[in-house]
């Protein structure tokens, strides 16, 4: 019934002229092709298409029957001999229907599905898409509407992060990357041969650009790299990222140009402008580029190598502290990993401390690799530079354990320099007294939270144990004896009553938490530290509680040692004036 239909119709058509077609003919040509498709009658509107005296009407019509035919090769129990036929009309409408119509339906289809099906749809589609644009004349328009479509769905796709799930590619995204590079170059090549640098031509070289920025930020700047090993020649991301920076170079943006151009407050290439949230968007998009270039090598012989590291240093400041301004764990990695590519190149104790520009770094949540990071910085820097860059840590961390790091740096350096001939003047005499006041003294007096600051504390006290054991007060380099009555004042006596009070405290804690596990053993939750840790038992909670008292313990016996030390060299260094006189 429906074949019979469909043949009704375009008889009716045949003498028509294609301007008399009316939309009534093309409602029910749509829905006579549908039905023949859905009772299985393919072979039939396989011959009706093939009929060379149906050719005006297929151009016209016969795109509707995309989204059908589509549906069906994207169904998996289909058999391979009904798919064989439907793989047939699939490319007959493309070669024969309406190129403009044909774009927009299969970027209707491109649109459509979700999850692992936007992969399978995207693959089966972009053969005959990149067919079907090359037949258009306006095409600037068409490849910048495709490819926006296309990363728009390739942006809902998980990126996979281990070596397995890039080998599995569950959701076909490593595919689909590198099936868009082959539906992209035709276009690039293109550009390439047209010396005319028309407007069309430039609009399509932007129309390229803005797809290599896109594609930089997304998968590029959150996807991970395969080692440069025999597995790296067939990493899927290392071979799109390699692409996508050879497509830069081959539309005329040569990527040390472009790397080196961040900062800029506005950023124009040819006539495309970027608005700001476009320009926010691009600094992800540049920092990639850069991570992908000096960390992952791609493409790094493009680079002059006049360039020397403290340029390269400078340069990459900007990219790395967008790195470090994101919070996905793999993009703040990246940032790391471009900052010790960087510094690895420059001379310890080389970088002066006008480099100190990376804000965000102070802010990087504190994990191992960051503070590694931290150290390789501190080892690079000038003196003036460590000085500057210790006080800022101190006056802006707020965290106990990065504040114990910065100490035993101060340490280290202070020690080099008591070594020297000539004394280091930024970590010793007043500007390290100007550091020590940072240093030895308690946020909030006695009322600091002795638990919660534990790390710095112990830190503190081992510096000043080390200054009272090195410097003698007749020498006083670090002016320590100088400045001891303010840190009795600032550190030592308030620390003796804050002990008293959190020892008082937690004894008292410990005999309520004893009384509780007779009675109960229910969960219960303490506070401790300043964080409260809900459903712990009571045996638990003791021995938190404990835990707690030990190092309050540890404290007051490194408090008693350095007071004991201060009494024997200020006791020593009297007697020896008495002795004198």
């Amino acid at each position: 019934m429906a074949v019979e239909e469909l043949q009704s119709i375009i008889k009716r058509c045949q003498i028509l002229e294609e301007q008399d077609f009316k939309e009534e003919d093309f409602g029910l040509f749509q829905l006579a092709g549908q039905r023949c498709i859905e009772e299985g009658h393919i072979d039939q509107l396989l011959e009706i298409i093939q009929n060379e005296k149906n050719k005006v009407i297929i151009k016209n019509m016969g795109w509707n029957l995309i989204g059908p035919v589509v549906r069906c090769l994207l169904c998996k129990d289909k058999e391979d001999a009904k798919r064989k036929v439907y793989f047939l009309i699939f490319d007959l409408l493309v070669k024969l229907c309406s190129p403009k119509e044909l774009l927009l339906g299969l970027l209707e289809l491109i649109e459509e599905p979700s999850g692992k099906q936007i992969s399978q749809s995207i693959l089966l589609l972009l053969r005959p898409l990149q067919t079907v644009i090359q037949k258009l004349h306006n095409k600037a328009y068409s490849v910048g509407l495709a490819l926006s479509t296309l990363w728009n769905q390739l942006s809902l796709l998980p990126v996979p992060y281990s070596k397995e799930q890039i080998q599995m590619d569950d959701y076909g995204l490593c595919q689909c990357c590198k099936a868009l590079i082959e539906f992209t170059k035709p276009f690039v090549e293109e550009v390439i041969d047209n010396k005319e640098n028309s407007l069309e031509n430039e609009k399509l070289k932007d129309e390229l650009l803005k797809f290599c920025f896109k594609s930089l930020k997304c998968p590029l700047l959150t996807a991970q790299f395969l080692e440069q090993s025999e597995e790296g020649g067939n990493d899927p991301f290392r071979y799109f990222a390699s692409e996508i920076i050879g497509f830069l170079s081959a539309i005329g943006h040569p990527f040390p140009k472009m790397i080196f151009n961040h900062g800029r407050k506005k950023r124009t290439w040819n006539y495309l402008e970027f608005e700001e949230e476009e320009d926010k968007q691009l600094a992800d998009s540049m920092a990639s580029l850069a991570y992908l270039v000096f960390v992952q090598g791609i493409r790094i012989d493009q680079l002059p190598m006049v360039l020397s590291p403290l340029y390269l240093l400078q340069f990459n400041m900007g990219h790395i502290e967008v790195f470090l301004q994101r919070t996905e764990e793999s993009v703040i990695s990246k940032g790391l990993e471009l900052l010790e590519n960087s510094l690895l190149r420059i001379e310890d104790s080389s970088l002066l401390y006008q480099y100190l520009e990376i804000k965000s770094f102070l802010t990087v949540p504190q994990r191992k690799k960051s503070l590694a990071m931290l150290q390789l910085y501190i080892n690079k820097l000038d003196s003036q530079g460590k000085y500057t860059l210790f006080r800022c840590l101190l006056n802006t961390s707020n965290h106990s354990g990065v504040e114990a790091f910065i100490i035993q740096n101060i340490k280290n350096q202070i020690d080099m320099s008591l070594k020297r001939t000539h004394n280091n003047k930024w970590f010793t005499g007043p500007q390290l007294v100007s550091l020590l006041d940072l240093v030895l003294f308690l946020p909030e007096g006695a009322e600091t939270d002795l638990l919660q600051n534990s790390d710095r504390i112990m830190a503190s006290l081992n510096l000043l144990r080390y200054l009272v054991i090195k410097d003698n007060e007749n020498d006083n380099q670090t002016g320590l004896w100088t400045e001891l009555g303010n840190i009795e004042n600032n550190f030592l006596k308030p620390l003796h009553i804050g002990l008293n009070m959190s020892k008082a405290h937690y004894e008292a804690e410990i005999k309520i938490a004893k009384v509780e596990a007779q009675k109960s053993k229910d969960l219960c939750s303490i506070t401790v530290g300043g964080e409260e840790i809900p459903n712990m038992p009571p045996e638990m909670q003791l021995k938190v509680l404990h835990s707690a008292l030990f190092t309050f313990d540890l404290i007051e016996s490194v408090l008693a040692r350095v007071e004991e030390l201060i009494e024997i060299k200020t006791k020593s260094t009297s007697e020896e004036n008495i002795g004198i006189k």
